[in-house]
This record gives C-alpha cells, structure tokens and sequence, in this order.
C-alpha cells in the first residue's frame, strides 16, 4: 500500500507542478477576491504540511529548511511576493520531499510519532495514517490551486 500511496502523492505533485508551470510569477502570487491566499502559497503549504505531520510529529529533524515550513504552515498567509528563486526551490522539494519520506519510512525515524488530531478532526496516530491524511490534503490543496487559477484567469 505504501508504494501505491506514495504514486498517487506524486501524480498529484507532478499535476501540481504543471499547474505552477502554466502560471506567471504574477498569478501564482495572485489572491483572487473571495479567497485568502494563491496559488504559490496552497504549493508552498503542501512542503511545509508534510513535514509537520510526518516528521516533526515524530520529533524527526525536518527535510525542509525552517524559513519553508514558518512562511507556509497552516495559519499562515502569503506576505509579500514569491520570486522565481522560491518557485523553483518549492518545485524541486515536490519532488524531493516525497522521494526522501519514501526512503525514510523504513529507518525507522517515525517510530516515536506522537498521534494527535488534525483541525480536519482526523486522528493521526502513526506516520501510516499522516502519510494516507496528506494524500487528500495535498490534492485538496491542488484543488483550491486550480481554482485560483481559473478565477484569475476569468478576471484578466
């Protein structure tokens, strides 16, 4: 289950980064009326989520530089502009992050995971179940994506 889980996170990230490819640096910063932050940002958050509910709920050293995981956390809201030196460092974590908790998961880092329950009201008790909880926050996140995007693209 674990490999297929971890093909259907990829397509979604793959998907996603497709979607940050098709946009200008102007649009991935857009916030549309009616919404609270952008495209840049539901990507960014994607980085950030998955390395709070998988490594540091275990007390794992995180993958992702601290500056990541603070500006995109949830709680949080775009401030000021997303660059082109950030977009691709974002695009390469897709990727990267997902390959590294792939080989991590069996090191057995994860094996001090403290269970907690989402603001989603999801219970998660094992790195197992924050693994199956980000697949669908990862595409619900694309989903609110592409949203944006199609306002914006409605509003020019």
């Amino acid at each position: 289950m674990k490999h297929h889980l971890l093909t259907i996170i990829r397509q979604t990230r793959e998907n996603f980064i497709r979607l940050v490819e098709s946009c200008s640096p102007e649009e991935l910063n857009a916030v549309p009326r009616g919404f609270n932050n952008n495209v840049i940002w539901n990507f960014g958050h994607i980085a950030a989520s998955q390395q709070l509910l998988c490594y540091l709920a275990a007390g794992a050293v995180p993958i992702v530089d601290e500056k990541i995981i603070s500006s995109y956390r949830k709680g949080t809201r775009p401030e000021g502009f997303v660059g082109l030196a950030e977009i691709e460092e974002l695009t390469v974590l897709m990727r990267s992050t997902i390959d590294s908790l792939s080989a991590d998961l069996d090191t057995g880092i994860f094996d001090n995971y403290k269970a907690f329950t989402t603001s989603y009201g999801v219970e998660l008790k094992n790195v197992a179940d924050a693994v199956q909880f980000f697949a669908v926050h990862d595409a619900y996140h694309y989903g609110i994506a592409s949203a944006i995007k199609k306002v914006i693209n409605t509003n020019q």
